[in-house]
C-alpha cells in the first residue's frame, strides 16, 4: 500500500490570506493546495488577478492542484456557461490543474430522468472547454438527501458514456461517501479525495451538515482512515485534501498545530 500524500484546501483557515496559506502548508511539509473562489475578502473573491496567484504558487514551490468549485454545475445554463469559461481560465492562468465540480444541493434536479439528463448536458457542454485549456473536472457527488447527485456511481458512469475519462475525475469526500451511504469506491476515476471527520457524538447521520466537518481525529465517525484504506489498497496515489467547514476549526489560534496533529493521527493509523 503506498503511503498518503496529503493536500490543503484553503478552508482549513479561511480567514488566512493566500500567500500565508502557501507557508503554512510548506510548514507542514506539503507542496499540494486548493484555492478557492468563495472566501469573501480573500483570493479569488478579492480581485487577485490569476497570474499573481500563480506567481505566488510558484514562488513557495506549490502546486494549485484545484480551484473549489463551479456551483450547480449540472443545472447547464448561459449564466453557468460564463462563470464556467471565467473559473477555467482562472485556472489555466494561476497555474491549477483542475476545477471542482459541485452540483445543485437545495432539493430541485433529483428525479432520475432529470438528474440524468442534466448531468450528460453539463458534462457534454464542459468537455471541450475543459479540454481546450488543459483542465481536468472534478465531479463532486454531495451525499445530502436533497443533492441531485449523490452517488459517485451515476457519475461515473455518465462519464464513461460520454468517453470522458481523460476529462473528468471523481472527487472522494469522505464525509459525503459516509452520507450517501454508498459502498463502491471508484479509486481509478478518483482524482482528489477530501478528508474531514465528525467527532460529535450526538448528531444524527441524517443531521450531518458542513459546520459539524471538523479535522479528523480518534472520535472521528465517518471511518476517514478505513476509506483511505480502502482507495489507497485499490491503488489510489492522488492526494488527501483536508477540508474542514466547522467554525471551531476556522477559529483555531493554531491551524498548523492542529492539522500537524491530525495528519500524523491518519498516518499512525495507516
Amino acid at each position: 500500500m503506498s503511503s498518503i500524500r496529503f493536500a490543503l484546501n484553503h478552508m482549513c483557515a479561511p480567514s488566512m490570506k493566500l500567500e500565508s496559506f502557501f507557508a503554512a502548508a510548506k510548514e507542514l511539509g506539503i507542496d499540494s493546495v486548493e484555492i478557492r473562489n468563495d472566501l469573501a475578502g480573500n483570493a479569488i473573491l478579492d480581485g487577485t488577478p490569476a497570474k499573481a496567484v500563480k506567481e505566488l504558487a510558484e514562488r513557495q514551490e506549490i502546486s494549485i492542484i484545484s480551484i473549489n468549485a463551479l456551483q450547480r454545475f449540472n443545472e447547464w445554463n448561459d449564466e453557468r456557461a460564463r462563470e464556467a469559461a471565467e473559473l477555467i481560465d482562472y485556472a489555466r492562468d494561476c497555474g491549477a490543474t483542475a476545477l471542482v465540480l459541485v452540483p445543485v444541493n437545495d432539493g430541485s434536479g433529483r428525479e432520475p430522468e432529470v438528474r440524468r439528463t442534466n448531468l450528460r448536458k453539463a458534462l457534454s457542454a464542459l468537455k471541450p472547454m475543459l479540454e481546450a485549456a488543459g483542465i481536468i473536472g472534478l465531479v463532486e457527488p454531495l451525499g445530502f438527501e436533497i443533492c441531485s447527485l449523490r452517488l459517485k456511481s451515476e457519475a461515473a458512469e455518465a462519464i464513461e458514456e460520454l468517453g470522458a475519462t481523460s476529462t473528468f475525475c471523481l472527487v472522494h469526500d469522505t464525509f459525503h461517501h459516509y452520507l450517501a451511504g454508498e459502498a463502491a469506491i471508484f479509486p481509478n476515476m478518483t482524482g482528489l479525495v477530501h478528508i474531514s471527520g465528525v467527532s460529535d457524538p450526538d448528531v444524527p447521520v441524517a443531521d450531518m451538515r458542513d459546520p459539524h466537518r471538523v479535522l479528523v481525529d480518534a472520535a472521528d465517525r465517518l471511518d476517514n482512515v478505513g476509506q483511505l484504506q480502502a482507495l489507497l489498497a485499490a491503488g489510489y496515489t492522488g492526494p488527501a485534501s483536508f477540508e474542514p467547514f466547522a467554525p471551531t476549526v476556522h477559529a483555531l489560534k493554531e491551524p498548523v498545530a492542529a492539522l500537524r496533529e491530525s495528519m500524523a493521527y491518519v498516518t499512525g493509523k495507516l
